[in-house]
């Protein structure tokens, strides 16, 4: 063998064992890798007046809070409750300027492909999750994504909750880095989830639950749920920013009915199972179930004691599935609402109530409890909240309230 042919073999062999370990070092950041949500909310079909009345030739910029970071994203866009296809034309995600208005930062605009396309055609009933996007973003920091569709969804699919300005013209201005004509409206439409890239101990907490858990009384655009105050906590622990906080609150809703939007037993597997890298579930719901029972007058003692039972036998299906996924699920108790303008529950039903949070509490049901009907009631009178937590509806709390709430239970919860 020359020479040259030395040193091509060589050269060879160097080449050779640069690839593999680079296909040996790409294995193994995939492994240590995976998706995570950063931002989600369910879906639901938006009852009228929360609807977009006309969608078609619609460019719509929305902005989305996001709880932990990551390099690579993707983008769910939704149509689980169309009854047609819909086609997306295009979807752009962008840096906001402000979480307030609808410009964005142009050099940070990027089209986001749809299996190698820029279009994609979501079927009814269905979700659909964008290509991976090297795209670094912070934690606790806004992402906007703007679509635009030339037909309208025969079924609008949405989050009529959003706390959020969402921005829309009638024509395509996908990338336009400001919409300065647009209209506004306080929800969110077609966008179901965000994931990031994250490390191997990277996880996601779902919040299962009602509008006190979705907002209902938090600062629009400010970000204040209590979820929002428990993502600022992960923050500020070092061993804990890998964990994410999904939303997934619907107001209005039931554990055990159709309220607005789909009972929480029935959306259990779609809002918290399949959630990218859940590995803890806050299951927060009931008393929109045990309000609607005497919202027309007082029930006999046997309706009572029946709604109880069954608002124990739903969590225990949740814990039986969540425990079956791997997933450890905490009960929150639910919060006093006598004097609610809304329900003005009488004796009987802040009875059940206590009947239920001390089933919640007791152990061997969830994995752990988080107290929040203690950390929000009056001890002085412990069927009412305090003054100061309570928005003036006394069943909603102020944002105070919420930031009460956000700071309860410990974090060594989430430790495991």
């Amino acid at each position: 063998m020359n020479p040259v042919q030395k040193k091509t073999q060589t050269f060879a062999i160097f080449l050779a064992a640069l690839l593999f370990a680079a296909a040996a070092q790409g294995q193994s950041d995939s492994k240590d890798r995976g998706w995570v949500g950063t931002w989600a909310a369910s879906q639901q079909t938006p009852e009228p007046r929360n609807k977009l009345d006309d969608m078609r030739e619609l460019t719509l910029r929305q902005v989305f809070h996001l709880s932990v970071g990551g390099s690579t994203l993707r983008v769910h866009l939704s149509n689980v409750f169309g009854t047609q296809p819909l086609r997306f034309t295009a979807v752009h995600i962008a840096k906001p300027v402000s979480i307030s208005s609808a410009q964005i930062d142009p050099a940070s605009d990027r089209a986001l492909k749809f299996s190698g396309s820029p279009d994609v055609i979501v079927p009814a009933g269905a979700e659909y999750i964008s290509d991976p996007i090297e795209y670094p973003v912070s934690a606790l920091s806004s992402l906007d994504i703007t679509f635009y569709i030339e037909d309208a969804p025969t079924g609008e699919t949405g989050h009529p909750g959003s706390r959020a300005t969402s921005y829309y013209v009638h024509r395509n201005l996908v990338d336009a880095p400001d919409l300065p004509d647009a209209k506004r409206i306080e929800h969110w439409y077609q966008i179901s989830g965000i994931d990031v890239l994250g490390p191997k101990n990277a996880g996601a907490i779902v919040a299962l639950g009602d509008s006190i858990t979705d907002g209902h009384g938090a600062t629009t655009n400010g970000n204040d749920r209590w979820t929002d105050v428990l993502a600022e906590r992960l923050q500020a622990m070092p061993k804990l920013r890998n964990l994410s906080v999904l939303n997934h609150g619907i107001g209005g809703n039931h554990l055990l009915i159709d309220g607005l939007g789909p009972n929480a037993l029935s959306r259990f597997d779609r809002d918290v199972l399949v959630q990218p890298g859940v590995r803890y579930a806050i299951v927060f719901e009931g008393v929109n179930d045990l309000g609607g029972l005497t919202r027309e007058g007082e029930v006999s003692p046997e309706a009572h004691a029946a709604l109880v039972h069954r608002i124990i036998g739903a969590y225990e299906q949740m814990i039986a599935r969540a425990h079956t996924r791997g997933i450890r699920i905490f009960g929150a108790t639910i919060t006093p609402f006598v004097g609610s303008e809304y329900y003005h529950p009488p004796p009987s039903t802040d009875a059940d109530r206590q009947k239920i949070n001390d089933w919640i509490r007791a152990p061997g049901h969830f994995d752990a409890v988080i107290d929040f009907d203690k950390v929000i009631r009056d001890p002085q009178h412990p069927n009412v909240m305090l003054p100061e937590y309570d928005l003036g509806d006394h069943l909603h709390p102020s944002v105070k309230g919420y930031r009460a709430m956000g700071e309860a239970g410990p974090l060594s919860l989430f430790a495991h």
